[in-house]
């Protein structure tokens, strides 16, 4: 960089030149020069919590007397223009950076010091005021909280909430569609389509509980603690106040953490959120390819749905359409099954008081967050809603499913039964049309017994 295009910082390690355009300082120029890594910066929703938690501590200190006024104010002002993403080009940094993610909390002191400064018409420092009371020890953990509680209680829920609504209306639409269960993707007992598609509702429920759940450690946040725990340099009252100006900004329920020690040192309630996503990853992963096995065809597959037409399937084949929302969904999956392992292996990276692998943390939780969002969502409206039942072929199956001579067990005999099962196959005929030349059974009987319908709903056949 000439001296032209740049202006002239300073640290306690000495000078550097920044670009002329930028709002940032020594620290962060020098982190943008130590980490030219994967030029992937900290996620937009991270940055946002680090506006907030900066916003929240100006208030904090000044209630506590220890920030004047004009001065939070202004802290106050620059922080909310950070959090509401004005300024995402001021935070450069690497996400493969030192540890702790000092270097990111450095970034957004400077930048919002900069910004204090025009705001006031004084110098805001960077370290004294916008970091008045923090660290980068508890400030990183707990946007880490922050953010990921946020946009789980924001977005993935109310996705997960939209998912399951559709789910709920498809199931009830097709509650008289009666088909061929499947057990080993091999013929079983008959299940109505509407039970099918209920099963998938429910595990989405149960994703939401398990997520609820978490969220009540998640927003325990460890501000407050700042270097190792004892909070030293901070008012002992500083982290609570931080954490109710939080709760009362945003609407959910922010508190400090029972123990700062615990939140500097470990990640556990962020590897725990994780495995809740993915727990809803192997959901999402099993409806997807459900939805793909069912619509196949159609003519060589099973083809009991079709799914909406969204683009052509082949650049060579004229007229091929491929399940694409349900692909993009799985691939979703394997990404955030991937994160989980890699949020795993960092929160095992806390050594004494600290977790060292902050910022690999955040980009890995918010992203299966986001991506996970939106596949809920895209499943719902470009999937679920839109696809159509092939009645005439569900039945076409469903008439000759040998596996319906279970209904006879009770009064027939399982050898019996197997001994039909296996004549109608080989003979390519329905099991009642075997069973009458093979049992005694009226055709009365076995209309009653071998219902489709009525098998649905479980019981002893008598």
């Amino acid at each position: 960089m000439s001296e032209k295009s740049g202006r002239k910082v300073s640290d306690s390690m000495g000078e550097m030149q920044v670009p002329s355009d930028a709002l940032w300082g020594a620290q962060t120029q020098r982190a943008v020069e130590n980490f030219p890594i994967s030029g992937l910066p900290m996620p937009r929703r991270f940055v946002a919590a680090l506006g907030l938690v900066k916003w929240a501590a100006a208030g904090a200190n000044a209630e506590l007397g220890l920030l004047k006024t004009d001065r939070a104010v202004a802290i106050q002002k620059a922080a909310l223009t950070v959090a509401a993403g004005q300024h995402d080009r001021q935070f450069p940094i690497d996400i493969f950076q030192t540890g702790s993610g000092t270097s990111s909390n450095m970034n957004a002191n400077e930048v919002i010091a900069t910004l204090a400064s025009e705001i006031l018409g004084k110098e805001v420092h960077p370290n004294d005021d916008v970091n008045m009371c923090q660290s980068s020890n508890d400030v990183i953990p707990t946007c880490v909280h922050l953010s990921a509680t946020l946009a789980i209680h924001d977005e993935l829920l109310p996705a997960l909430v939209q998912l399951s609504d559709v789910l709920a209306r498809k199931a009830e639409e097709t509650k008289d569609v009666v088909k061929t269960g499947r057990t080993h993707l091999m013929d079983a007992m008959p299940v109505t389509l509407g039970q099918e598609i209920d099963a998938w509702r429910s595990q989405i429920d149960h994703a939401s509980d398990r997520l609820t759940d978490t969220l009540k450690r998640l927003s325990a946040l460890a501000q407050g603690g700042t270097a190792v725990g004892t909070g030293i340099n901070a008012h002992p009252k500083f982290g609570k106040k931080v954490a109710t100006l939080l709760a009362e900004r945003t609407g959910v329920e922010f508190s400090q953490a029972s123990s700062l020690f615990e939140g500097l040192a470990c990640q556990d309630s962020a590897v725990e959120a994780s495995g809740q996503l993915k727990v809803l990853a192997v959901s999402l992963s099993k409806i997807a390819n459900d939805l793909r096995w069912m619509n196949s065809g159609p003519l060589a597959g099973i083809g009991e749905i079709e799914l909406p037409a969204l683009q052509p399937g082949s650049s060579i084949m004229p007229g091929k359409v491929n399940p694409v929302i349900p692909e993009a969904v799985a691939m979703v999956c394997a990404q955030v099954i991937g994160n989980d392992a890699t949020i795993t292996l960092a929160g095992q990276s806390g050594n004494f008081q600290l977790n060292v692998m902050l910022p690999v943390v955040a980009y890995n939780l918010l992203q299966s967050i986001e991506i996970l969002t939106n596949a809920c969502r895209c499943l719902a409206d470009k999937a679920i809603v839109g696809f159509t039942v092939n009645e005439k072929n569900i039945n076409r199956a469903l008439d000759r499913n040998p596996i319906l001579v279970t209904a006879l067990n009770p009064v027939i005999g399982y050898e019996k039964g197997a001994a039909v099962a296996k004549a109608a196959y080989k003979k390519g005929l329905a099991v009642k049309d075997v069973a009458r030349e093979m049992t005694d059974l009226s055709d009365k009987e076995l209309d009653r017994l071998l219902d489709p319908a009525a098998l649905t709903k479980g019981g002893i056949q008598h």
